[in-house]
């Protein structure tokens, strides 16, 4: 488990009122490479660092958004999976930049409220609030389809 500082690699968040560089948790036991994400045309980068790989990826069809950090923890949800692995008898490093000083002894600082509540509000306002129609006869003539690749309907 590790808590690292993530860079933002396009504007489109930024403008929306995310930070260059914000805090968001992450596992240490799963990692989705920056390069497999840069390298599937499908997809686009939005938020990464190479200590914790992919943070935030939406397809290019504005479809899907990825997150793969844990900007919904609550403040001592880090806190608990490390006790409960050091139960278990884990070898693992206490989360980074999680504690004051790394220090387990303290209560942790939560840094990320305000990315959570920006990362959900956004995509509810730009992923769903502006692609609903507001007309009930559109809503009505909807026509919904199979999408054949992702099994997801559209």
């Amino acid at each position: 488990m590790c808590m690292n500082m993530i860079s933002t690699t396009i504007d489109q968040y930024s403008y929306v009122a995310f930070d260059e560089k914000f805090w968001m948790p992450h596992s240490r036991h799963t990692t989705v490479s920056l390069q497999q994400i840069k390298e599937n045309r499908d997809l686009e980068l939005l938020a990464g660092s190479d200590p914790t790989g992919a943070a935030i990826v939406r397809s290019l069809d504005n479809k899907h958004i990825f997150v793969f950090g844990h900007a919904e923890y609550d403040w001592d949800t880090l806190n608990r999976e490390y006790e409960r692995d050091i139960k278990k008898g884990m070898d693992i490093a206490v989360p980074e930049n999680y504690f004051p000083n790394d220090d387990p002894k303290q209560r942790p600082i939560v840094r990320w409220r305000s990315v959570s509540t920006l990362l959900f509000t956004n995509w509810l306002n730009y992923y769903v609030y502006q692609e609903t129609p507001y007309i009930i006869e559109q809503i009505q003539k909807m026509k919904f389809e199979r999408d054949k690749n992702l099994g997801a309907y559209i």
